[in-house]
């Protein structure tokens, strides 16, 4: 079955309204999760939208709580999620990263207390709409072994790292990176299990400690591959400790003490890249995508083609 984007958006957003959202709210959260499924990432799209449901009558999820400025230390700022939806409160940290490097250059938004963001990538793409340059990252509940480990003490830490192809081009000519430090998000191994399907790669071992293709198997364990063995199991420790830190947030540890996913440290980091000289964005960009072959890739994004 195919539905337009906007009959997709307005179906959302009335379930929206009944669970709580102001209509503003209801319309940009349905729209957050409307682009995420139109762009191909169905995991984190329409798939996940009855979870956040189910988030908000646990009351897990609080629809019309808004983020709170707790403290700021000039560029960099500590915000309170206050547990509200966690892709709006995502929108609002971002577009905040971005106000703050219009003013010095650069600018860290650092949340606590929030809820799981969706897309990661949506918030990059958000930022290189603006011209700017963006990194960010999330902790999770504890869902990846430390390496060598049988027990999940580390998260999956989805982590996203954004340049546009010029300061004050559209997003669709970026370069975006979104990935989780997990070999497959938990997300992705849901869809594998659904379809029934084995994974390319081993993702995760299963109860006896086996490595596997089989995402019901991992999913199960709870315990997925990191990236890189070893290597993605020390970068899941520090992208959480720094999370963590910044935001005087709870850890993976505290978030896997409560009963489900919430709760969440995150971190927005936005550069103005218009505060470079001339020509210096793209030139780079262009450079490298000619050295690695992406050149291609770039121009049809910059025409409206896949933009991640």
């Amino acid at each position: 079955m195919r539905i337009t984007f906007d009959e997709a958006v307005s179906v959302m957003a009335r379930a929206c309204l009944r669970m709580g959202f102001s209509a503003e709210r209801a319309e940009a959260c349905a729209r957050l999760f409307a682009e995420t499924s139109r762009d191909g990432v169905y995991t984190h799209g329409f798939e996940r939208f009855p979870r956040m449901a189910h988030y908000v009558a646990q009351g897990w999820v609080r629809p019309a709580a808004e983020p709170a400025l707790e403290a700021a230390f000039g560029a960099w700022e500590r915000w309170d999620g206050r547990l509200g939806p966690g892709n709006l409160n995502a929108l609002r940290a971002t577009d905040r990263a971005v106000e703050l490097a219009r003013a010095s250059g650069i600018g860290c938004v650092a949340l606590r207390n929030t809820n799981h963001w969706m897309r990661g990538g949506s918030y990059g793409l958000r930022a290189a709409d603006a011209g700017c340059a963006f990194i960010g990252w999330t902790n999770t509940t504890p869902n990846l072994p430390a390496w060598g480990s049988r027990d999940a003490v580390l998260g999956n830490n989805p982590f996203v790292a954004c340049v546009p192809r010029d300061d004050g081009e559209p997003a669709r000519g970026c370069v975006l990176l979104d990935m989780a430090m997990s070999q497959y998000s938990f997300g992705k191994l849901e869809a594998y299990r659904m379809r029934g399907e084995e994974l390319p790669v081993d993702g995760g071992f299963d109860s006896e400690g086996r490595a596997t293709r089989d995402a019901s198997a991992i999913l199960a364990a709870k315990r997925a591959l990191p990236i890189g063995f070893w290597k993605g199991s020390g970068l899941s420790l520090v992208l959480d400790l720094l999370g963590t830190i910044l935001s005087g947030g709870d850890s993976v540890g505290g978030i896997g003490k409560r009963e489900a996913e919430y709760g969440l440290s995150q971190v927005f980091v936005a550069f103005d890249l218009a505060r470079l000289p001339d020509g210096a964005v793209r030139g780079a960009v262009e450079e490298m995508a000619g050295r690695s072959g992406l050149a291609g890739f770039l121009s049809r994004a910059k025409d409206g083609g896949d933009a991640g």
